[in-house]
């Protein structure tokens, strides 16, 4: 699997790039090596990837946290099934629960309709230190409101016309609002895990077949699988329009959870390295008070 900056550079929709979602992989490996692999060898291969990049990434966590001057706030937004919940469990396991906060945006409560889009976002955003995750967000709103319209009807909104202008205004908005973060120490990350449309089938069936995965099963989900193109189309016009050179979007190939896995543990650990963090440092004064402490434990009998 490549690392760093050219799994970086594969994945990342640049800036005033079309995401053009239909030409991009679901099945890539990373690597030209890894496909040649069997299913189990690559499964086994990317298992010992990730493993990897978990240890790393709970490393840089712990520079994060220690230094308490940046925060990381990866976002998650994908198709039902695509693989969300495993990726952040597998993905945060290794890290410090001190240090990170997921937050599962639902629907909209009445508080939260009364206030502008990104106001319950605000609430969630990571302190200093922190790793935020967002499994779904503020993307909510220029994704399923836009495939489903008439969700605009009970957003209390100023009326108006709900054409392209809308939409753009809430991209607009979405790019001041992480830009602000940005300027202010908050590394943003986003993931869309792009799965195929035969893949999510395969998922749902195994949820109907097993009993013990029967409860991750909604009928609701296949109801919104007939909107499959429309929400194609809703995200690669938000990736394309938000994908910034200060909140990029990836997109990761998501039909094979365990390399899925290792390339969102590969990119964030890159992303907290590459803000160049440094341990605290301890004063003059700090350093003579752990030396007197030092030799009180040593003389104690």
């Amino acid at each position: 699997m490549k690392g760093g900056e050219t799994l970086i550079s594969a994945l990342r929709v640049r800036p005033g790039e079309r995401a053009r979602l239909a030409a991009r992989p679901t099945t890539w490996t990373g690597d030209g090596d890894l496909a040649h692999l069997s299913r189990h060898e690559l499964d086994e291969k990317a298992k010992g990837i990730l493993a990897e990049g978990v240890e790393e990434l709970a490393e840089a966590q712990e520079l994060l946290w220690a230094s308490d001057r940046n925060a990381v706030l990866a976002i998650f937004q994908a198709m039902d099934a695509a693989g969300k919940d495993s990726t952040i469990k597998h993905v945060m396991s290794g890290v410090n629960p001190q240090g990170v906060k997921v937050v599962s945006f639902k629907q909209p409560s009445d508080e939260e309709l009364d206030h502008p889009f990104l106001w319950r976002v605000w609430k969630a955003v990571p302190e200093r230190g922190q790793i935020g995750i967002f499994n779904r967000s503020h993307y909510e709103e220029v994704l399923v409101v836009r495939v489903h319209p008439a969700i605009l009807d009970g957003q209390r909104l100023p009326p108006g016309e709900r054409d392209e202008k809308f939409w753009a205004a809430r991209f607009d908005d979405i790019n001041a609002f992480e830009r602000h973060l940005a300027r202010n120490g908050t590394t943003i990350v986003k993931f869309f895990l792009h799965v195929s449309k035969e893949e999510q089938k395969r998922r749902f069936l195994r949820r109907l077949d097993h009993p013990e995965k029967n409860w991750k099963f909604s009928a609701a989900d296949v109801a919104e699988r007939r909107f499959w193109d429309d929400y194609q189309n809703a995200y690669e016009d938000a990736i394309t329009a938000t994908s910034t050179e200060w909140a990029p979007w990836f997109v990761i190939p998501a039909d094979h959870k365990p390399v899925m896995q290792a390339m969102v543990a590969s990119i964030l650990v890159h992303s907290i390295e590459d803000l160049d963090l440094q341990w605290p440092k301890v004063s003059k004064e700090e350093k003579n008070a752990s030396a007197t402490a030092r030799r009180e434990l040593e003389e104690e009998e």
